[in-house]
């Protein structure tokens, strides 16, 4: 278990910002921070950073809260492993007890999968440094490669032993349950006997952008032609190969940085252009590129320069790749290499200045790509070329920006020498059946869904008004809480005639202190509970520190509890306020003092309890008509003359909502 004063340590080190820019591209909005959603699949940012506040809120998806709510609901960490991830982003050393044994069995089973990817990394590169099958075979394979050893120890690289079950036996002798090793894909049992599924292979691990293990590529070093040349983690709750990029954990920062991602097929790849130099580069790691792979770039840069050999059967087999990148609305680039080079290869023998001078001048736009790539098979062939053309007009209706779409359609003109008209009907024609198509398939999809029309105009959404002006009291606690402000004090007196009359003097409170009193005065409870946990978790902070310290405030509250006030503080950012003021809620204004806008939530407040209780009293007059009402319409014109004077205080006529 972490201490409690290291906990605090973490959260007065850790800076939200700094962390999600890990995961997203963050442009400064103001004082805060926006991108685009980690979590949805979006085109325009409405993702939320506030570093004032130290807390963020997506918008998209309602999520948000503080630094570690961000990594638990992102990378899935439970609360533990949020807290040594920032520490050890952040080189804070934490203060354990050792687990008991009952807080072991309770660990859940993806965090038990994580734990077992996380030992098979520790055991497969400890192999290779430091056994002699090890060394003898994958560190020399790595050697000849060209890795050197802060490279190899950089990405973790390893080697499992040939021997049938050496990981599996090792693995379950320090404890680790036989079903999450077959569950991860490490040990496959056949007929009673345990078989390791990498054996005799030099080991990739593939980690999350945050550094978890996810999974292995695994290449064989024999020439046993019945093998795979790659093997890869079969798909697990934590590996899914077609949402994770190779590398990306190693790369993100100089991603964000450059503003651009070099993209490659393989791990090795990635390892050389790294070894040379260039991090900003991840790999598909075999497979087809996917949606969630170029998401997963989106989130850092626009940008993508993608990287081949100079494999023409391979180069046509990628294109598809390139209207996956432009349907997601970015930019795309390619760079081939020399016949015979791929980036490995390249890379190796290429010092750094060159390599970054060649994949400059080298790298060019989809449509000249496209051109150069396809033209060689058009030729003089008109059938072939008008394919070609077609093909290049394809891939610019993926372009979601029409302005970009146009400006690519002038281009594709001047390279193939025809009419922009012919080639913008083409494109309106390709457009509309996409959208014919996507309309068809909306339309399946919402047929179980039939909608009848109404020809009744739909009813207006009713304010929940107790529920606006409780959750204001509450922005207001977060806010000015520990503010001391001038308040106005209504004392009754004598005068010099012996007449009692009312005085108003004005004297000083904190905020919370005079909300406190003015709702014990009133007798009134918060009727929402989660509002009211807010609240008596808000007096006793109070109450107990000099200072208010919304970080440290938050560090130990439930995850409802976070969610709630991140969402109130940041309802400013999205813009929700500004008609408030029509239902009757008020909204500080520039000109406004926090003591007034504390008295005006408060009697706003006032008002609508005892306006509830003045239909309830019609209520009762209007069942007994016949019966002798007459404490009751007594008490109705009472409640009604303080209405008045709420309307009085407030400047404004009260209007109802019943």
């Amino acid at each position: 278990m972490i201490s409690k004063s290291s906990i605090d340590t973490v959260f007065e080190t850790a800076r939200v910002e700094e962390v999600i820019g890990d995961f997203v591209q963050l442009k400064r909005a103001g004082s805060n921070f926006k991108g685009l959603s980690p979590f949805s699949d979006e085109r325009s940012p409405s993702f939320m950073v506030s570093p004032v506040k130290q807390i963020w809120k997506d918008f998209s998806s309602g999520k948000g809260g503080n630094v570690v709510a961000f990594l638990m609901e992102h990378e899935h960490f439970t609360y533990p492993e949020a807290i040594r991830y920032l520490a050890k982003k952040y080189n804070i050393e934490l203060e354990e007890t050792e687990q008991t044994e009952a807080e072991k069995a309770a660990t859940d089973v993806r965090e038990s999968l994580f734990l077992v990817s996380e030992f098979a990394k520790t055991y497969f590169h400890d192999t290779l440094l430091n056994s002699e099958e090890g060394k003898a075979i994958g560190l020399s394979y790595f050697k000849e490669r060209g890795f050197t050893a802060d490279t190899i120890q950089k990405f973790s690289l390893g080697y499992s032993p040939e021997t049938w079950d050496a990981f599996s036996k090792e693995a379950l002798g320090k404890g680790y349950q036989l079903e999450y090793l077959e569950n991860v894909g490490f040990t496959i049992v056949k007929e009673e006997k345990l078989i390791d599924r990498f054996r005799g292979r030099v080991m990739f691990p593939i980690q999350s952008m945050s550094g978890r293990t996810l999974g292995f590529g695994g290449r064989i070093l024999t020439n046993d032609k019945k093998a795979a040349k790659y093997l890869n983690s079969p798909e697990s709750e934590i590996y899914h190969k077609s949402k994770v990029l190779y590398g990306i954990f190693h790369a993100k920062q100089a991603i964000a940085k450059q503003n651009n991602c070099y993209l490659v097929e393989g791990y090795t790849d990635v390892i050389q252009f790294h070894q040379a130099g260039i991090e900003n580069v991840v790999a598909s790691s075999g497979t087809a590129l996917t949606p969630d792979q170029i998401r997963l770039i989106n989130r850092l840069t626009k940008n993508i320069t993608v990287l081949y050999d100079g494999d023409a059967a391979g180069l046509r087999a990628s294109i598809r790749g390139i209207d996956l990148i432009l349907e997601e609305g970015m930019n795309v680039r390619v760079c081939t290499f020399p016949e015979g080079e791929d980036p490995d290869s390249f890379a190796k023998k290429t010092p750094l200045e060159e390599l970054l001078r060649y994949l400059d001048e080298n790298a060019q736009d989809f449509i000249q790509f496209k051109a150069s790539l396809l033209m060689t098979d058009a030729k003089n062939d008109p059938i072939k070329k008008a394919e070609l053309i077609r093909d290049m007009v394809g891939s610019i209706s993926k372009i979601p920006d029409r302005i970009k779409r146009e400006i690519y359609i002038q281009e594709c003109s001047r390279i193939m020498d025809i009419s922009e008209q012919v080639l913008l009907n083409t494109l309106a024609q390709l457009v509309q059946k996409d959208l014919a198509d996507k309309g068809k398939q909306l339309k399946q999809e919402q047929k179980s869904f039939e909608v009848v029309r109404n020809e009744q105009p739909l009813p207006t959404e009713k304010v929940n008004v107790l529920y606006e002006l409780e959750r204001k009291i509450i922005e207001i606690l977060l806010l000015y809480g520990n503010c001391e402000e001038e308040f106005e004090d209504v004392l009754l007196q004598a005068n010099d005639e012996g007449v009692v009359e009312t005085v108003s003097v004005l004297k000083k409170y904190k905020v919370y202190q005079r909300i406190y009193l003015s709702l014990q005065e009133d007798e009134v409870e918060l009727a929402h509970p989660l509002f009211q946990k807010i609240y008596s978790d808000l007096m006793d902070y109070f109450n107990q520190q000099e200072v208010f310290q919304l970080e440290q405030y938050m560090m130990h509250l439930a995850t409802d509890q976070i969610q709630e006030i991140t969402n109130i503080l940041m309802a400013e950012e999205q813009q929700l306020l500004h008609k408030w003021e029509s239902k009757q809620i008020e909204v500080k204004g520039k000109d406004q003092t926090v003591a007034q806008y504390v008295s005006e939530t408060i009697i706003t407040l006032r008002w609508f309890l005892v306006d509830r209780i003045v239909e309830e009293l019609k209520g009762e007059l209007s069942k007994e008509p016949e019966t002798d009402n007459a404490e009751t319409l007594g008490l109705t014109m009472d409640y009604t003359k303080l209405i008045q004077h709420f309307s009085q205080k407030l400047g404004r006529v009260m209007s109802r909502y019943h």
